[in-house]
């Protein structure tokens, strides 16, 4: 019986010790983060850059959804409203309680009014500019990365080779693959990372650019709404 457990241990062990073996043999496995914190410098700069990219975007992705649903109001049916019925003092204290560009566009226009129709619509067009020049701060900060993240990128690739040729000419007749491995992973690491940072904030900026192009075309249209309206009969 004695025996038998005592075998049966052995196995066990053995079976042990296997295992360790194995697992002690099995190729290490890449992982983003052990590849972030093996880039170098690089990789925090492009990291640092996305964070921006992605603060800025969610920023100004809200403030022109903001732009964008104001209009969901009946605002221009009340100013409308409010200049049929004569009562100019009522629509400006509309505009100005309503914080949309809109809004202050239109305030501007009933500003405006008793002078001449095209000096009107010039005015609301000035302002329209200045409301999309303020929706599009920032937005040229997210192109910016998206052109320097794979710059950047391309700067590491140059470092890490040139840390890899050094470590070489330092090796002299003693060149192995360790030596060239920690300059040629930092190239390829920082290539991958400046390329997904260049990726992410491109498509930001697309979108961003997509909702400031709703924002200008729906401006267009309320100014040409509010120039209709003072055509209209009294």
């Amino acid at each position: 019986m004695l025996k038998h457990i005592l075998l049966i241990q052995s196995d066990m062990q053995g079976a042990i010790d296997t295992a360790s073996a194995a697992a002690a043999e099995a190729p290490a496995k890449l992982s983003v983060l052990h590849m972030a914190l093996n880039g170098g410098w690089v990789m925090l700069v492009l990291a640092l850059l996305l964070i921006l990219a992605l603060y800025v975007s969610i920023e100004r992705y809200l403030t022109l959804n903001r732009a964008l649903k104001d209009d969901s109001s009946n605002f221009m049916d009340n100013i409308r409203q409010y200049i049929h019925q004569g009562n100019i003092d009522g629509a400006r204290q509309l505009a100005k309680a309503t914080d949309s560009p809109i809004a202050r566009m239109i305030d501007k226009g009933l500003s405006r009014l008793g002078r001449p129709l095209p000096d009107i619509q010039t005015a609301i067009e000035n302002v329209g500019k200045l409301e999309v020049a303020n929706l599009e701060k920032g937005v040229s900060l997210v192109a910016t990365v998206a052109s320097l993240g794979p710059m950047l990128g391309f700067l590491g690739t140059v470092t890490g080779m040139v840390k890899a040729f050094f470590d070489m000419a330092n090796a002299g007749n003693n060149i192995e693959i360790a030596t060239l491995s920690s300059g040629i992973y930092e190239a390829m690491t920082t290539t991958v990372g400046g390329l997904i940072v260049g990726i992410i904030a491109y498509f930001l900026y697309n979108i961003l650019v997509s909702r400031i192009n709703k924002v200008v075309f729906l401006l267009e249209a309320r100014s040409m709404e509010f120039m209709d309206l003072l055509h209209e009969p009294a």
